[in-house]
């Protein structure tokens, strides 16, 4: 049975079944060893492509990072970064790169080359890499290469990079040009003056229009029922936890403090510093010949001029700890020194070094007690947030579990309000809702209240105030306040609404007469007004112009002897251009140059924004929505 078992077996491997059925399994196997790849196949993993050029989703995310740290350096907390902020941030961060790609083809269509020469003249014209003497100093140079972790190819890759796009965006700007006929009409325009008319009718002075009648004030209250109603009020719960409020439960042993100032003693070191005088020489017997010259004539200006008449270098290295000095043999020589004394040659890579002692800035360390506090506190707040996570999974977990949000609060601790609230955090009563929170973050914690769908069930979100879950239980819509509850308000707002609008018709009035013939002026006596007359004035808003600054731009828009009536916070006024008087040009060379210069840079600017625009649009761009939402969400 079993010998017939395995001769079956046998005959079953040699058929074209069993074959097909091994190579099966052989590529499940396969599949199963490569389940990315052939999850990917057939899905672009390119956040962009530029031509045939792809910008893959590291490199998107290294610029997508860049630039959200710089736009929360300018911003500094003042706003939230939410997630549409971080995808407007993240699509400029990919076009940017797309630009890039796009110019860089052009360079390469078109064959520019950038010289070695060109580099090196580029990087010696960089201020940030000049030393003490004004000049490229190499010193400063691989400093900055080992700050921002570049190597010299790299670095000098990027410059290559910039230059040749300066070299195709330059040809471009070089066809700006501001035409004398326009800068001589910007200019004109700039410093032409005006005279005018002005007639100011404020509300106050307007007459009394007597008490309202009883229907007069009805039909105003409701005629402005926004004015007299009551806020929409929302009836919530609000419950919060952050690091504060947890920090008071956690214990931190003197134990802790102790391991703590050990692990971080350098923080608590300040190292000495020192100031060194420095002259670096190609050669070792003009190092010592300088090094003896300086040991008897003490003046260094003296030495940094025949320091570089001999062909070397003089600088001045600034306060500085031994592990800021760029090269270990000079921190060593250098804090080997003596005051007043001058250092025997040091050799490195740049030459012959000669140093002398300045300034010193003796080193200190803070004692355990100095900083006990200030540690207890850190500790604390390091374990209180850790504390603040694994609580806030306790509370969802209960929330989930069903236990309501006043519970949750009583039973974790949390900070809780639950009242009637309107968009100010204010109580039907007219006092600040005790929402438990910062008030740096309070308006941001109204906002997001205000923006919570009645009946969701509670979350806790995380922002600046920590950790917060809002349950709206209902809304009380806006509603128009009976009139015998703000009679007093309804009839304030009545004589107001009736002063401004007697104003409003003595102005139209006045303007009406404008346009029949008379002048202002003339229109003004007759009213019973007066009328000053104001100017020349410029555009210009400032102290010395008659003009009212809100008043400026209407007026200048005046042709003719017209006239023109404006409402102001606080009165109507009516104003009638009398004259223009237009600048005499033929002393204003050097502004005339000035704005021909400006407007070149901004003809300029235009025509490089233009140029970049034309060069994306052939460059066949396509980019992936899918991964620059993945991008943004910080995945």
């Amino acid at each position: 049975m079993r010998e017939a078992m395995i001769t079956w077996m046998r005959r079953l491997a040699g058929t074209w079944f069993a074959r097909a059925l091994f190579v099966l399994l052989i590529l499940s196997f396969a599949a199963w060893g490569i389940e990315d790849t052939l999850r990917n196949l057939g899905r672009d993993t390119a956040v962009a492509r530029v031509g045939s050029d792809k910008i893959e989703v590291e490199e998107a995310q290294d610029a997508a990072r860049r630039e959200l740290q710089r736009v929360q350096r300018q911003l500094q907390g003042r706003i939230e970064i939410n997630a549409a902020i971080r995808r407007a941030i993240a699509s400029q961060a990919i076009e940017t790169l797309v630009l890039d790609r796009a110019i860089r083809q052009e360079v390469e269509r078109l064959r520019l080359a950038v010289p070695d020469e060109a580099v090196r003249d580029y990087i010696f014209q960089i201020p940030a890499f000049h030393g003490g003497d004004g000049r490229f100093s190499r010193v400063v140079f691989d400093a900055f290469l080992r700050n921002n972790e570049l190597t010299e190819a790299r670095f000098l890759g990027l410059l290559r990079a910039d230059v040749a796009r300066q070299q195709l965006t330059g040809a471009v700007r070089a066809g700006a040009a501001g035409p004398e006929a326009l800068t001589n009409r910007l200019l004109s325009w700039a410093q032409q003056q005006r005279t005018a008319s002005l007639v100011e009718l404020p509300f106050s002075a307007a007459p009394d229009p007597g008490t309202p009648t009883q229907a007069q004030l009805e039909r105003f209250h409701e005629n402005n029922a926004a004015r007299f109603s009551t806020p929409e009020y929302r009836d919530v719960a609000v419950a919060t936890l952050n690091a504060a409020r947890i920090m008071t439960e956690v214990e931190v042993s003197d134990h802790d403090i102790e391991e703590a100032y050990a692990a971080n003693r350098g923080r608590f070191e300040t190292p000495e510093k020192r100031e060194i005088f420095q002259v670096v020489m190609q050669d070792e017997a003009a190092a010592r010949a300088i090094a003896e010259r300086w040991r008897t004539e003490s003046d260094f200006a003296a030495i940094e001029t025949a320091a570089q008449e001999a062909g070397g270098l003089a600088s001045t290295l600034p306060l500085s700890s031994r592990t800021e000095l760029p090269l270990p043999e000079l921190a060593e020589a250098a804090f080997a020194l003596e005051p007043g004394a001058i250092s025997a040659p040091v050799h490195t890579a740049f030459g012959w070094h000669v140093m002398k002692l300045g300034q010193v800035e003796a080193g200190h360390i803070r004692t355990l007690d100095e900083v006990r506090d200030e540690l207890r506190q850190e500790i604390a707040a390091e374990r209180a947030a850790d504390m603040a996570f694994e609580r806030v999974s306790q509370v969802e977990d209960a929330l989930a579990g069903g236990s309501t949000l006043a519970e949750a609060a009583r039973r974790f601790s949390l900070g809780f309000f639950e009242g009637k609230i309107d968009a100010a955090g204010r109580t039907p009563e007219g006092t600040e809702a005790a929402i438990p929170v910062a008030a740096p973050v309070r308006t941001e914690v109204l906002r997001t209240i205000f923006g919570t769908e009645r009946g969701a069930a509670p979350r806790m979100q995380e922002g600046d105030w920590g950790f917060m879950a809002v349950e709206v239980r209902d809304i009380q819509a806006p509603a128009l306040r009976p009139l015998d509850t703000v009679r007093e308000q309804v009839e304030t707002a009545w004589v107001a609404d009736a002063r401004r609008r007697s104003q409003e018709e003595r102005a139209a009035a006045l303007l009406a007469a404008t346009r029949a013939g008379k002048t202002l002026a003339e229109a003004a006596t007759e009213a019973g007004l007066t009328a000053e007359e104001l100017g020349p004035f410029s555009r210009e808003a400032s102290g010395a112009n008659p003009m009212p600054r809100d008043l400026l731009a209407p007026v200048f828009e005046l042709r003719g002897r017209d006239a023109t009536m404006i409402e102001r916070p606080q009165s109507f006024a009516v104003v009638q251009l009398l004259g223009i008087t237009e600048p005499d040009l033929s002393g204003s060379t050097e502004a005339l140059a000035t704005l021909r210069t400006e407007t070149t840079q901004a003809m300029a600017e235009d025509l490089e924004a233009q140029y970049i625009a034309a060069l994306r649009a052939r460059a066949n761009v396509r980019i992936n929505p899918r991964l620059v939402d993945q991008i943004a969400g910080g995945e």
